[in-house]
């Protein structure tokens, strides 16, 4: 027979596990990140960066994995198949999330219906680089070189289907350059073939192309941001090289569908935390991005109006996988 003194006590322990905030309480194994491209790349920087706070922020284990192939498309694919997990989240991009069911009849997923925003984690600009043996240094003067050279005109781009591919092909129409565009599988080969000087041109996104700009091993011409960066002021932005184009692009946390509701809003509260911290602002200033924090509701608004947004852009481009 239970006494009053073991009846109080017994009370006592089941309120303070109740009182446990959401993401104190350890999730049975660990969290996995898919990230959709090799190592290197923008999209698995800022998931490693994120992953070092998150996994003592929830008290588990966070592991990155990289799964790569079909310009992101195979990752986004293979979670939309997977049994329903509550530790697994897929790092994405636009590339993924906005291009790829635009222009394939079939993309393997519906990202409004398989997929569940959860938190962005940073914006970027893009940048158009060249190896160190091109003989430019403007992006006037490049423009120039691939129409007096047209078997030059190779822009490679971390992979087919991205937003820097479909930036490329806007750079190339504005100034009157037929490009053929060279998809890699992400942006570390791709770096290396254009230090390597395998392709002339690269469009990558800027957080990417730049240490190496700054090693003196490739050059960047132009970044995409309405203003300078101030993480390399001496660039010019596109519209200051005589190219009236901006643009930008995003990582963001999805989860699938078939996690609770409950699940994608810890996950998202503890993602936002993480992104608010002043040491990952630093981290995040450090490797040149811009830490971004935002809700389920808030990145969900973003992301139907980025869709607007590039959808005549993808479409107009008549780029075919």
């Amino acid at each position: 027979m239970t006494t009053r003194r073991q009846l109080i006590t017994l009370t006592a322990a089941m309120a303070t596990t109740i009182a446990l905030p959401v993401h104190a309480q350890a999730q049975e194994g660990p969290l996995r990140i898919v990230v959709p491209y090799a190592p290197g790349g923008s999209t698995d920087r800022v998931a490693r960066l994120v992953a070092d706070r998150l996994g003592p922020k929830l008290g588990v284990t966070v592991v990155v994995e990289n799964r790569t192939g079909a310009g992101g498309r195979l990752a986004a694919q293979q979670l939309r198949n997977a049994p329903a997990s509550p530790s697994v989240l897929l790092m994405a991009n636009p590339a993924v999330m906005v291009v790829a069911p635009l222009v394939f009849k079939d993309a393997g997923y519906d990202p409004e219906k398989d997929f569940q925003a959860v938190s962005q984690a940073n914006a970027y600009e893009f940048g158009v680089a060249v190896g160190a043996g091109v003989p430019v240094r403007e992006l006037n003067h490049l423009l120039a070189w691939l129409r007096a050279n047209p078997e030059q005109a190779n822009f490679g781009v971390p992979a087919t289907g991205s937003l820097p591919h479909f930036f490329g092909l806007m750079v190339g129409e504005k100034a009157g350059v037929k490009a053929q565009v060279i998809g890699y599988r992400g942006s570390g080969p791709l770096l290396t073939d254009l230090m390597g000087g395998q392709v002339p041109v690269a469009f990558d996104t800027f957080d990417t192309l730049l240490p190496q700009h700054e090693a003196g091993k490739i050059r960047i011409l132009a970044v995409s941001s309405a203003k300078r960066s101030p993480f390399a002021p001496a660039i010019p932005t596109f519209v200051e090289a005589g190219l009236n184009l901006s643009a930008d692009g995003w990582n963001t946390f999805f989860a699938p569908a078939s996690m609770p509701a409950a699940r994608v809003e810890q996950l998202g509260q503890a993602i936002r935390e993480v992104m608010q911290e002043p040491q990952t602002v630093q981290r995040f200033n450090e490797a040149r991005m811009r830490p971004v924090a935002s809700t389920p509701a808030q990145t969900r608004a973003s992301l139907a109006a980025y869709r607007a947004q590039w959808a005549p852009v993808v479409q107009k481009s008549g780029y075919q996988p």
